[in-house]
């Protein structure tokens, strides 16, 4: 098992997590040592929205000290990641621990170096806005590094899906790891390749999907005259074949740096730099379904629609009601509480709807005790695969999600449960890649699984990009959340993940989860 729906692990002794619904391979960093073991495609660079915070005071230390880990002036100098983690450290000293990672690709401002020792040869430099990185296998100050070059397109945050993202076909594509001739894909595919890729062109022509991957380019300059891709540190190395490293399985799923055109082809790149035919894969067209978000003085109820042609009402002067548009299924109403005879209720804008038509989540009748002042808490409802985030006692964002299969099941006994409890998220990322067991018939390879949240050992929430069924029972056990509301909640909980960084741990201030039948 490695790390998907249910058990991610946390890397280092003290954060190893057991736990089995959604799983996390050992990620990449300096030596370890004995205490602590919709995306725009093509040349697209995105930088993600700062937290909505107080600047942090600036050090004014003077360079070369070990300070108190406070954001300081850039320098010039930067430093980027080419590992899949590149650690950030809470010092240098041999009990250090992590505050967190940058990607392969991502460039921080740094300081230094701050003091080389045996944990790092290459010498510790500081990050804004805290940590120290090693320069050495994970983290380097060339900028034309061939990793930080292919891997300069960043996640897209505070919006829905971060990358592109296509999941395998029956039929999975090989991954490629250099541009392949028509000779070559032929050779290495067999079947009729130029038909089937020019059979998928004219299928995505049709449905839209061309115009939402966006124009096609040339293949990046990086990859001319035969170039091959290296990896980043810490993906796997499988054994490569003369162009490529073998054939994905069918349970995959991948996220897109960028996608091109080659040898009338449509190949993507994805972030752990394989080449991916897109005519092996089928492009991922992102839920639209979004949640609802609560301002001043609204609060619950709200109602999701849930048949696909309930109707919105007037209430004219004569005291009948008259229909006036249709609702789309699962669209979020706010609503004001009045109700008149006949089923029907009152939304905030004025217009009213068939309670019938409704799946309501209503005002809670008592409050956990740490629900106080401006105190962030989640509350999830499994019977009602419902999620509301509350400032205090206020609602602030009402949405449907899908928890595990194994329902109200005691999760120590069925996989497939959520738990259930008071917990805090500790640890948080961009995305973070997930599978389960290959001898299991739903097993599952699936690449940058976004913004994840972790909350208790293995279990997260997190967007969803492999299904649209929120408000049902779906998921290994995390909690599944539609892109666009997977995106707003990692902005909003804590710990924040600063701009350039893709994942935090803070085991002491997150986010309280609340997770009850």
């Amino acid at each position: 098992m490695s790390l998907l729906s249910r058990e991610p692990r946390l890397v280092g002794a003290a954060l190893l997590l057991l736990a089995a619904s959604c799983k996390r391979g050992e990620p990449p960093g300096a030596r370890p040592v004995s205490s602590t073991a919709i995306i725009t495609v093509g040349a697209l660079s995105a930088k993600p929205p700062a937290p909505a915070s107080a600047p942090a005071p600036v050090s004014s230390a003077a360079p070369g000290s070990i300070d108190d880990n406070l954001p300081f002036s850039p320098t010039g100098l930067k430093i980027a990641s080419t590992a899949l983690r590149t650690w950030i450290y809470t010092d240098v000293g041999p009990k250090r621990t992590r505050y967190g990672y940058l990607r392969a690709g991502a460039v921080a401002d740094a300081r230094g170096p701050e003091i080389k020792n045996d944990g790092c040869e290459g010498g510790w430099y500081r990050v804004n806005p805290r940590g120290f990185v090693c320069v050495g296998m994970g983290a380097t100050l060339d900028l034309n590094h061939a990793v930080v070059r292919a891997s300069d397109v960043r996640p897209v945050r505070g919006q829905a899906l971060p990358y592109v993202y296509a999941l395998a076909e029956e039929n999975p594509p090989l991954l490629y790891f250099k541009l392949p001739s028509a000779e070559q894909m032929q050779d290495s595919e067999g079947g009729d390749v130029a038909g089937h890729a020019a059979a998928w062109r004219e299928r995505s022509r049709g449905s839209g999907l061309l115009t939402m991957l966006g124009e096609l380019g040339a293949p990046p300059e990086y990859l001319q005259q035969g170039a091959k891709l290296e990896k980043p540190y810490g993906a796997k190395q499988p054994l490569r074949f003369l162009y490529h490293a073998g054939r994905a399985s069918p349970d995959s799923g991948f996220a897109m740096l960028r996608v091109f055109e080659w040898e009338k082809r449509a190949f993507g790149q994805t972030t752990e730099l394989d080449l991916v035919p897109l005519d092996r894969t089928r492009v991922v067209r992102p839920s639209d379904f979004r949640g609802v978000e609560l301002g001043a003085g609204e609060g619950l109820p709200v109602g999701f629609v849930e048949p696909p042609f309930a109707q919105r009402y007037e209430l004219r002067s004569d005291g009948q009601f008259a229909p006036t548009t249709t609702l789309r299924r699962r669209e979020g109403i706010k609503l004001t509480g009045v109700t008149r005879p006949g089923g029907m209720m009152e939304a905030r804008d004025g217009s009213w709807a068939v309670e019938a038509t409704l799946r309501l989540i209503r005002p809670r009748t008592s409050f956990p005790s740490f629900a106080t002042g401006d105190r962030k808490w989640i509350d999830i409802s499994i019977r009602e695969q419902s999620l509301v985030a509350y400032v205090g006692q206020r609602p602030v964002y009402v949405t449907l999600v899908s928890s595990g299969r194994g329902g109200l099941a005691d999760p120590e006994k069925v996989e497939e449960a959520t738990v259930r409890g008071t917990f805090m998220i500790f640890q948080k990322d961009v995305s973070s890649t997930m599978d389960g067991d290959e001898d299991r018939s739903d097993s599952y390879a699936l690449h940058d699984v976004p913004f994840v949240q972790y909350f208790h050992k293995g279990y997260a929430l997190h967007g969803t990009y492999w299904h649209d069924e929120f408000g049902k029972i779906r998921s290994h056990g995390c909690v599944n959340l539609a892109p666009i509301d997977a995106a707003w909640l990692f902005e909003w909980t804590d710990p924040a993940v600063p701009p350039e960084w893709h994942g935090v741990i803070n085991k002491d201030r997150g986010t309280v989860v609340l997770v009850r039948p």
